[in-house]
C-alpha cells in the first residue's frame, strides 16, 4: 500500500477533451481524507490465491462466457455473437479470468486479472482487507499532484502506457505486466492504459445506465480513432466482466472517501 495524505485537489475537467455526456466536468474541488492504495492492479497470481482460499466463482464462470477482443482470437475461430455497439468484442464461451482468450489460453501470473465483474472485485477486496477506491480517490492517486491530461503531461506519449498501437481494431493488443512502464509521482503503475479499473461509485452521467459502475484509466484498447477516455479525468461505465477491466485495492483501515465541492 502507498499511504497518501489526501487533502484538496481539482477533479475533472472543463477542457474540450471532455467526452460529452460522460460528466467529466465541471472541474470541482474535492477534499479527501488520508487513504492508502496499492501501486498495482490486482494480478492473476493474487486472484488465484483468493479463489483457492475462498472457492469464489466469478461472474464470467457462472455465465459460461465473456467478451474477448476479436484481435485476441485466431483467424479460424468459429463465428460468435458480437457486441452491437462495439463489434470488435466477441462472445467467447469458456472465457474467464483463468482463460482470458477462451479455452486453451492461460492467464499470465504477473498480468492484471480481467473478466472480473464489480461484485467479483468487491469480494476480492473484502478477502484482502480492503475495498475499491472511490472515483475521487482513484483520480487523486492517479494525478499524483498534477493537473495535466496524463500523468506525464498534456501531450500523449505511447511510451508511457499500454494503449492500442496500429490501425484500430486490427491488431493483437493485449495486457502487459502490472509493473510495466514507469510509475507516476506517487508510485502507481499503469493508471493509464492496460486495464480499466473498477471504482466503488455508480456511473452517474447522462451517458449512464442502470447498474453501471464507474471505471477509470482506459485500457490496452484505447485509441484516438474510437475512444479518448484514457485520460486522468476520463471516465465511463461498466456493468459486466470483460477482457479489459480489472481493479486495484484501497486499504479499509483508512478513510472511506471524500466530499466533492463544486466551485
Amino acid at each position: 500500500m502507498i499511504a497518501l495524505d489526501g487533502g484538496r485537489f481539482v477533479m475533472g475537467t472543463d477542457g474540450p477533451e471532455a467526452v460529452p455526456g460522460d460528466a467529466e466536468g465541471p472541474a470541482r474541488e474535492v477534499t479527501l481524507a488520508p487513504f492508502a492504495i496499492e501501486p498495482y492492479a490486482v494480478t492473476n497470481h493474487r486472484f488465484a490465491a483468493f479463489v483457492a482460499a475462498t472457492g469464489h466463482v466469478t461472474e464470467a464462470e457462472r455465465e459460461g462466457w465473456s467478451f474477448v477482443f476479436a484481435g485476441r482470437l485466431p483467424d479460424d475461430h468459429a463465428p460468435t455473437r458480437a457486441l452491437a455497439s462495439a463489434p470488435w468484442w466477441r462472445q467467447v464461451h469458456g472465457a474467464c479470468w483463468r482463460h482470458p482468450d477462451g479455452p486453451g489460453s492461460e492467464a499470465r501470473p504477473d498480468h492484471p486479472v480481467v473478466h472480473v465483474g464489480h461484485a467479483d472485485a468487491l469480494a476480492f477486496c473484502a478477502w484482502a482487507g480492503g475495498r475499491l477506491p472511490t472515483e475521487a480517490e482513484w483520480e487523486y492517486a492517479a494525478r499524483a499532484g498534477r493537473a495535466t491530461r496524463w500523468p506525464w503531461g498534456d501531450a500523449f506519449d505511447p511510451a508511457h502506457c499500454n494503449t492500442f498501437r496500429g490501425d484500430f481494431p486490427r491488431g493483437p493488443a493485449a495486457t502487459v505486466p502490472v509493473d510495466a512502464f514507469a510509475p507516476n509521482r506517487f508510485g502507481l503503475h499503469n493508471v493509464i492504459g492496460n486495464v480499466w479499473e473498477w471504482t466503488a461509485d455508480a456511473f452517474e452521467a447522462p451517458n449512464g445506465w442502470a447498474g453501471a459502475h464507474a471505471i477509470r484509466g482506459g485500457s490496452y484498447l484505447c485509441h484516438p480513432s474510437h475512444c479518448s477516455r484514457y485520460r486522468l479525468s476520463g471516465r465511463t461505465g461498466g456493468d459486466r466482466a470483460m477482457g479489459h477491466v480489472g481493479f486495484r485495492v484501497v486499504s479499509a483501515r483508512w478513510s472511506t472517501g471524500g466530499s466533492a465541492t463544486r466551485t
